[in-house]
């Protein structure tokens, strides 16, 4: 196996040190100062892009497993690249069974496997002509990480944009980990005001 033993205990402490949750960029530098010897801490890993989709497989298929057990405790585990976070589990939820495509995705260990470096860069080229969908979900979660409330426009989010990042930028004295999370943001809000 490509992890330590001791990974999802890990991974479980990372998340309760985090109850309002944190994103995917800054999970991933956690992992890779508490593994220096994994995939996580290799040099240029989050700037390869086959390497950065072979983190992020690795880390989404940990966390739905990781979700499967701590359901078993009364625990929720909400998994997004903009926000992971573990929450208790609501009243009701335990009988509601969704059929969830990308955990069907991400349990499937081909995908990590038969994955090659063109297959990326075709998702990589398909997300800059504006080929991949945002949901609604996506798109509120990107407003949250803005701090805008719902149907915000296009410039709004651009002004809020600068101003967050100018505020947040690491050369200002600012956190990496949050002016990613808000690059993060827009580049969704980009594709979604750009088909609207």
């Amino acid at each position: 196996m490509l992890l330590p033993a001791d990974f999802d205990d890990v991974l479980l402490r990372l998340l309760h040190a985090h109850p309002a949750g944190q994103s995917e960029y800054a999970l991933l530098q956690a992992l890779a100062t508490e593994f220096p010897a994994s995939l996580f801490a290799e040099p240029g890993a989050l700037r390869d892009p086959l390497q950065l989709f072979r983190l992020h497989f690795l880390l989404f298929h940990q966390l739905y497993r990781l979700a499967d057990q701590v359901a078993q405790q009364g625990l929720a585990l909400d998994i997004h690249a903009l926000k992971i976070q573990l929450r208790p589990r609501l009243p009701g939820m335990a009988g509601l069974q969704v059929d969830d495509p990308l955990r069907r995705y991400y349990l499937d260990w081909d995908h990590w496997r038969d994955t090659n470096r063109d297959d990326v860069e075709r998702l990589i080229d398909s997300f800059w002509r504006g080929r991949v969908s945002v949901s609604e979900p996506e798109v509120s979660a990107a407003l949250a990480v803005l701090e805008l409330e719902e149907g915000a426009d296009a410039a709004a989010c651009r002004r809020q944009y600068r101003r967050l990042l100018s505020q947040h930028h690491p050369d200002r004295g600012g956190s990496t980990a949050r002016a990613q999370e808000i690059n993060q943001a827009m580049l969704i809000l980009q594709r979604y005001y750009g088909k609207n």
